[in-house]
């Protein structure tokens, strides 16, 4: 296993346990109390990872109060504060590129208050990860649907797929997935992501297919099982948008 691989592996892995520790704060918060069992049914996990992440959580800033015994009790003081960002690049983006979708479909009423606190976000963070986050935005292009696109079959998009094209843009990794085109046929995909195409509510994955020797638009909720493929990187290439960057199609 390569050492990018071995990288990318590790940020799933890192990506995994933020999200279990969010969802254990959040549950809480929520909830008052809870108890060791109920947090690891939820999570899908043991109890003994339940308390491991109890331990991380307290490392955190957060008092977490636990009793011992059947059941387990757990219990976050309400005045439990945490003094640091533990927000990744991509969920940054993640919000920056949805305000930016509600923007371009004006649907955003309350836009310089969500920019004020995207800005407070993005002060907040580290310095190499404002570097990443800036370069993700750069390969980010809105635009508008054409009236006569069909969404009538829009389905979910993979949630894995926003960290594993981050993972693979700034690191410049082949991205492999499986692909659904419209008519159903199913193809295996390998390409090198280069933008990303948000033409609310469809978004696209603009990628170039070393296979066709062309660049392609992928549309994201057709796409599943992404993956980032170890091996030299490959290089960036101008997206060449006009004014209609993505024509309508049938």
């Amino acid at each position: 296993m390569g050492a990018k691989l071995c990288h990318q592996k590790r940020y799933c892995e890192n990506m995994n346990i933020r999200l279990r520790h969010d969802a254990i704060v959040r549950t809480l918060r929520r909830n008052g109390s809870s108890t060791v069992d109920a947090l690891a049914q939820e999570a899908g996990v043991s109890r003994r990872t339940v308390l491991r992440d109890i331990c991380a959580l307290r490392d955190q800033g957060f008092v977490i109060h636990t009793e011992s015994g059947r059941g387990g009790g757990v219990q976050l003081d309400p005045q439990s504060i945490q003094t640091t960002a533990r927000l990744s690049v991509a969920e940054v983006f993640a919000l920056l590129i949805s305000v930016a979708a509600m923007r371009a479909a004006q649907s955003m009423p309350f836009s310089g208050l969500a920019d004020a606190g995207l800005a407070k976000i993005e002060m907040a963070l580290p310095r190499d990860k404002v570097r990443d986050l800036r370069q993700l935005l750069g390969s980010l292009h809105i635009g508008k649907l054409s009236p006569k696109q069909d969404i009538s079959n829009i389905g979910p998009i993979d949630p894995a797929l926003l960290p594993a094209f981050e993972a693979a843009l700034l690191q410049r990794l082949l991205l492999r997935f499986q692909y659904r085109d419209a008519k159903g046929a199913n193809t295996r995909r390998e390409v090198e992501p280069q933008a990303m195409l948000v033409l609310s509510p469809l978004w696209y994955l603009v990628a170039w297919d070393p296979a066709r020797e062309d660049f392609r638009h992928f549309r994201m909720d057709r796409i599943s099982k992404p993956e980032c493929v170890d091996g030299l990187p490959f290089r960036r290439r101008h997206v060449p948008f006009e004014d209609d960057i993505c024509p309508y199609k049938h």
